[in-house]
């Protein structure tokens, strides 16, 4: 009997193709704040041609932020992807970051949501992969958690997407998804968190160190160890605005 993981291959598979192929973008995300281009990513090996859809967002596209360091979010955005994916969680999409026809950017695989669900009743409800993703918030540090960020695919998996704004020194966690708030963490959930405070203390600290700051990376430690002390999921803090604007 093979060991292989099916899921993993496939995600290893997308990962080689974003980072070989070549991309032609389409199209532009108009409500994006950022550059977000829209663009297909065309393989050709000698087996098989492939090609998919994906999102590139140009390092040259990101608007400056007051609080984030210029040119940064991109780094954000494929950490994020590695700590989900090191924590065996899979919650956002295959991420890479690599040249493009706008120079270096963050490209990630489109993934289509699954048409029958309606967010605005999904976001507020207790799917076990929405405490998964609202744990991912709390360990990333995420200040821009909306509902169009989710995306609920047909099988019953979920993504999320847009992880620019996260690994602040700040505590900053902004979310639409506060259902747990004060709800004890669960003997699993104690463990990805301390699997993911292995990760930013020697493990994999000289790839997070390539793509934040120290200070950062300080930050993302302190904030581990608080929550293990607490042992339960953050409650809103009444001095920074809870939920981003607009929600969705």
């Amino acid at each position: 009997m093979s060991d292989t993981n099916p899921e993993i291959e496939q995600i290893e598979r997308d990962l080689v193709d974003l980072n070989n192929g070549v991309l032609t973008v389409t199209g532009r995300l108009v409500d994006a704040s950022n550059a977000t281009l829209y663009a297909m990513c065309s393989v050709k090996s000698s087996g098989e041609d492939r090609e998919f859809p994906c999102i590139y967002k140009p390092i040259a596209g990101e608007r400056p932020l007051w609080d984030f360091p210029d040119g940064s979010l991109a780094n954000r955005e494929y950490l994020t992807f590695l700590v989900s994916h090191w924590l065996n969680l899979h919650l956002v999409p295959p991420t890479i970051l690599r040249d493009g026809p706008y120079g270096t950017g963050m490209v990630q695989k489109w993934i289509d949501i699954d048409p029958s669900i309606d967010l605005l009743d999904f976001y507020r409800g207790n799917d076990p992969k929405l405490r998964q993703l609202a744990l991912l918030d709390i360990i990333t540090n995420n200040t821009d958690r909306k509902i169009g960020h989710l995306i609920p695919i047909e099988g019953g998996h979920l993504y999320g997407c847009d992880h620019g704004v996260t690994f602040h020194v700040d505590d900053k966690l902004r979310t639409v998804l506060w259902q747990w708030a004060g709800v004890s963490f669960t003997k699993e959930e104690k463990a990805l968190l301390i699997r993911a405070r292995e990760l930013f203390t020697g493990e994999k600290i000289e790839v997070i160190a390539g793509l934040i700051d120290e200070d950062e990376v300080v930050a993302t430690l302190s904030r581990l160890e608080r929550a293990l002390s607490a042992e339960s999921f953050p409650i809103p803090n009444p001095d920074w605005p809870a939920v981003p604007w607009p929600p969705f």
